[in-house]
């Protein structure tokens, strides 16, 4: 699945790569004792779904993501930046285990949490 052209949606497999993915990743967050505790109560079917359609949008796929701006959903969690990275490094480790995309595909998903990632930390938590 190496193909270098098409979108990073199909070199990931598609819907069932980015299910694969999210299954992979949130089995790996879930067992973080420190971004567990953020996802107690949380409909986990219902947060994996709206997940899948974010990676399926933000990797050029057919899917467009109905849920709420993400700094908006975190507002009330008062999430600060470490917290966000350590979840981007569970994304990074899952995407280099569970896929077969070039680093060059990895680090540009990564980027495009990471925009994301700073546009909570300024609306929500801070720096810190």
């Amino acid at each position: 699945m190496k193909k270098e052209d098409g979108s990073i949606y199909d070199r990931i497999g598609g819907e069932e790569g980015i299910e694969k993915l999210i299954n992979s990743f949130y089995e790996r967050v879930l067992k973080d004792p420190v971004l567990a505790p953020y996802f107690e109560g949380v409909p986990m079917d219902k947060l994996a779904r709206m997940q899948r359609e974010f990676f399926a949008m933000a990797t050029g796929g057919p899917a467009e993501y109905t849920g709420r701006p993400l700094a908006h959903v975190h507002q009330h969690l008062k999430i600060k930046k470490p917290v966000f990275q350590r979840f981007t490094e569970h994304l990074l480790t899952t995407l280099e285990e569970t896929t077969e995309l070039s680093k060059d595909d990895i680090m540009n998903l990564i980027s495009r949490v990471n925009v994301e990632i700073d546009e909570i930390s300024v609306e929500v938590g801070g720096a810190e």
